[in-house]
């Protein structure tokens, strides 16, 4: 599970090579994705999320739903997490996502699937899997964390406390408060944000019980 702390610097920018600078993977470097399609996490927001959320971790699973160059899925395992999911659509990023593990040497620790998001959560649904941090990173025209933060938890693929650390665009605003869902912190970086929150199982079972027992969702 995630452990609250301050770190100074994460990721480091080395002759324009981004390098994991934390945990068991140290000083490797990662690749980017070929082209220009994918729209990395900047050195200086990677750094903010692990301030926030971290620095290490004492175990646990990860999922990285909008991989790019698993980065973020790649730091979390070099400072703890047991395991992570790497999903993305793009045939370049999955490739990516593999020669980072790779040179990590984080292979083993890993699985990695090129899926949209949609169709991914289900398939991880049927097999039973649950996750303790979830990295969101979708395309910005795309203004839907919200609505994956609901279907893994009605999904069941969060854990008791799982954090969510989900990035957008500064222009678009999510609630403080999604139903199952309390904003834990919130940083903005020109015009990136980042919104973190934890999931709160409790609460989910209360908005359930207090439907008189039906299911209505809401897509």
């Amino acid at each position: 599970m995630p452990q609250t702390g301050i770190i100074n610097r994460d990721i480091e920018q080395v002759n324009g090579t981004v390098r994991v600078v934390s945990g068991s993977a140290k000083g490797r470097p990662l690749k980017s994705v070929p082209g220009s399609g994918t729209r990395p996490t900047t050195d200086k927001v990677k750094e903010a999320v692990f301030s926030m959320i971290g620095p290490y971790f004492e175990g646990g699973s990860t999922l990285d739903l909008f991989a790019g160059t698993g980065g973020l899925g790649i730091e979390a395992l070099s400072r703890g997490m047991d395991s992570a999911v790497f999903v993305d659509m793009e045939p370049q990023s999955i490739d990516t996502v593999r020669a980072n593990l790779k040179a990590t040497r984080l292979e083993e620790k890993a699985e990695v699937y090129r899926n949209d998001a949609g169709r991914a959560l289900s398939a991880m649904e049927k097999r039973g899997r649950s996750f303790d941090l979830v990295f969101l990173d979708p395309p910005y025209r795309l203004k839907h964390g919200d609505e994956l933060m609901l279907a893994m938890a009605q999904k069941g693929l969060l854990n008791k406390d799982a954090v969510i650390v989900l990035e957008h665009e500064s222009a678009y605003g999510y609630p403080e408060d999604i139903v199952g869902f309390y904003r834990l912190r919130q940083a903005v970086y020109g015009e990136t944000t980042i919104s973190i929150y934890q999931y709160e199982a409790a609460r989910t079972e209360e908005t359930k019980s207090g439907e008189g027992g039906t299911d209505e969702s809401t897509n």
